[in-house]
């Protein structure tokens, strides 16, 4: 007798795209009203409350059993220099607390390339292992979909969690996040984050519950504090830069945005957390040396496509693919 039926148990698995889950977790902390980052142990909670629904079963029968999260990493070395080191030990907590696998990749100042192909490959072993009933994916790119068809062919319904929104910033500029459409078409269950967010579509104690409570930032704990990066100052000024790049070092940092001193200039540079091209706005510190373009607002002059540079000046890879551009047009766009 299938011991899995016979309980009545539906067996959740969830696989997080980390590079993805990051993303959306920083415009919630940096660009939303709630200023807060998305709860781990909120959002599990709300997950078992929705298969629930769907599965038409009690909640008390809906049970994670496995979870995994998958994100490109920084070398020890690489992480210290960046003063990285303990937002991330901070962040390992958190999934070690909720019981998720973490699975980093190794990032360097190449690409992190892979995270998708071992995300897919882990959830099908686990799927032939465990045998899920449900396995959630909090994903956006539509390279998932033939795991989600080979999924369904071994008896699981998928459930996507997907974010879609559009935004301007404070310079003007035009923001968005999307899921692929042909991925949301393949699940079983599609998820808009969104809508349950905006609408409350739940009850207001589990759309708290999503988000770190009193606003917090489970991934860092280092912003507005000033830190000594170890490197001694250097004019590194590229005559060969083209004429609307400019370079300069990080002297402020307040919630979602701070200000640059150029190398050369005789102002500091305004710029938003958005404006960052190849780190999130938590992996910044004081003293950083980073590339900017110019631009304007309101204001005036701003920086725009901030790039953060390694000790040779070269810059950091941004650890993974942050943009999909799928046969369907749908997809994500940071």
């Amino acid at each position: 007798m299938d011991a899995k039926k016979d309980s009545g148990l539906i067996r959740i698995g969830i696989f997080y795209d980390g590079n993805y889950f990051y993303h959306v977790s920083n415009y919630y902390y940096h660009g939303h009203p709630r200023r807060s980052r998305i709860s781990v142990p909120g959002l599990h909670s709300l997950i078992r409350t929705m298969v629930a629904e769907r599965e038409h079963v009690s909640e008390n029968l809906c049970r994670i059993v496995d979870s995994h999260y998958f994100r490109g990493r920084l070398t020890a070395s690489e992480a210290n220099l960046r003063h990285l080191l303990f937002s991330e030990r901070n962040f390992d907590d958190v999934l070690t607390r909720e019981g998720v696998v973490a699975h980093f990749l190794p990032v360097s100042h190449g690409s992190e390339k892979g995270a998708n192909i071992s995300l897919a490959l882990e959830a099908y072993e686990q799927m032939v292992h465990i045998g899920f009933d449900v396995v959630v994916l909090v994903a956006c790119d539509g390279d998932y979909v033939p795991l989600v068809r080979k999924l369904n062919s071994l008896g699981a319904r998928v459930m996507v969690i997907g974010w879609e929104y559009s935004y301007e910033d404070d310079n003007g500029g035009h923001r968005q996040t999307m899921t692929s459409g042909r991925l949301m078409a393949e699940a079983t269950y599609g998820i808009w984050m969104q809508d349950i967010i905006e609408k409350q579509l739940y009850p207001q104690d589990k759309i708290d519950a999503l988000f770190v409570s009193g606003g917090g930032n489970a991934y860092s704990a280092s912003e507005n504090v000033e830190q000594d990066d170890g490197y001694e100052e250097e004019d590194d000024y590229d005559e060969s830069l083209p004429p609307e790049r400019r370079r300069g070092t990080v002297v402020q940092l307040k919630s979602g945005y701070g200000f640059i001193t150029p190398d050369r200039g005789d102002h500091d540079f305004f710029f938003l957390w958005e404006d960052l091209e190849n780190c999130a706005f938590d992996e910044l510190a004081i003293n950083d040396k980073v590339e900017f373009e110019v631009g304007t607002n309101d204001r005036g002059e701003c920086a725009r496509k901030v790039v953060l540079l390694d000790p040779d000046g070269n810059p950091y890879s941004s650890g993974a693919e942050t943009e999909e551009k799928p046969e369907d047009g749908n997809g994500q766009s940071f």
